[in-house]
């Protein structure tokens, strides 16, 4: 029978206590301070309800990529502190100064903006960025010198609170990234230089944080981890105490007895070699599911795996379930949590050769989000 509720084509259940069990369970393994991430609608999981679970399982700050998400988190009733690191040019800081938005700071520009738009009892709190190797955004080494006192300036003048120093490393190795830490504590050691003492310095996402202790520090960013998805491809979810707190899922729109060699889907790029049954499964690219799957995608129907037959459509795919009894109305998961059954994102990323991380965040508002009953 299916899970989904009458007249439903197709929606992602969120365990918001899954969020919080794997909050709480790399917050006892890293034995710092977390700061989740809830950016991109907590990777398609729900900002507010990801952020108010992770707090609950023991984070203390909440991290975003830029404003607009962070004042979303403020209208939902989130009152953390909540970092926002990735600013239009010439963006104002004004509503979020108002509403206590830490700042992520990576140029001058970007400091004095944030200074500007303090007010007299009100100072702006910051987290400066540096560059470590990434290539991204991030203070320069060969400006450190002049941003920090200028920094350190505007927080004796009452303008800015400097509350965190931080950046980001690349995974590429263990080695890459120790180098990375490396010009890290030399960024800290130039601060300190002219009088900074952010509280919080942060290098380490989930990666990171669970291999390489050292690279903890005062705290630790915590993304995919508290959603319960794995960053290594040589450990599952399961294997690092984690439970995958989205299952995407959908109802059988359609079944078909179709003879050998019937075409499927556009172009035809399956053919059935039997005569069999072709279950229509109404999720396609416009809610996120990777055309790029097309073919190989897994998709459990009555407890039995099958995968995707042929060209995921836009709005639709169609699964190749031999003689499988399948009805119209049955639940066909597409991932969830691997130790219930289900296929994981892992897999579906592989299919389409890319990361778990796209394959929950890409989910598109077409697909409701409920949440789990307990």
């Amino acid at each position: 029978m299916s899970r989904l509720a009458p007249g439903v084509l197709r929606e992602a259940v969120i365990d918001t206590s899954a969020i919080t069990q794997n909050t709480r369970h790399l917050r006892a393994l890293t034995r710092v301070e977390v700061m989740a991430v809830v950016k991109a609608d907590g990777y398609g999981h729900g900002a507010v309800r990801s952020a108010a679970a992770a707090l609950a399982g023991g984070a203390t700050r909440l991290g975003v990529t830029d404003v607009a998400e962070a004042l979303q988190l403020r209208r939902g009733g989130i009152d953390a502190p909540i970092l926002a690191w990735l600013h239009a040019p010439g963006a104002s800081f004004d509503e979020a100064a108002a509403l206590g938005v830490e700042l992520g700071i990576s140029s001058m520009d970007q400091l004095q903006r944030a200074a500007a738009a303090a007010s007299a009892d009100r100072p702006v709190g910051v987290h400066l960025k540096v560059e470590t190797g990434l290539g991204r955004n991030g203070i320069a080494p060969e400006d450190f010198g002049a941003v920090f006192a200028e920094a350190a300036r505007l927080e004796r003048i009452g303008r800015l609170r400097v509350t965190g120093l931080f950046s980001h490393v690349s995974n590429a190795s263990p080695d890459d990234d120790r180098a990375a830490l490396a010009r890290f504590r030399e960024a800290s050691e130039a601060a300190s230089a002219v009088g900074l003492a952010p509280r919080v310095r942060h290098l380490a996402a989930t990666q990171a944080a669970i291999d390489l202790p050292e690279m903890r520090l005062d705290c630790v960013r915590l993304g995919l981890g508290i959603y319960g998805l794995s960053p290594f491809d040589d450990r599952t979810p399961a294997e690092l105490g984690l439970r995958p707190a989205m299952t995407l899922h959908a109802s059988v729109a359609a079944v078909r007895r179709v003879p050998a060699g019937h075409g499927v889907s556009y172009s035809y790029t399956y053919r059935t070699d039997r005569d069999t049954t072709l279950a229509l499964v109404p999720a396609g690219y416009a809610d996120g599911v990777p055309r790029q799957a097309s073919n190989a995608g897994p998709v459990v129907i009555g407890g039995r795996r099958f995968r995707v037959a042929g060209r995921i459509a836009m709005d639709q795919f169609v699964v190749d379930v031999g003689d499988a009894p399948v009805s119209v109305g049955d639940e066909a998961v597409l991932f969830g949590d691997a130790t219930l059954g289900a296929p994981s994102a892992r897999e579906w990323a592989d299919a389409a050769s890319t990361i778990n991380y796209e394959i929950v965040t890409r989910i598109g508002p077409r697909v409701p989000r409920r949440e789990a009953q307990r």
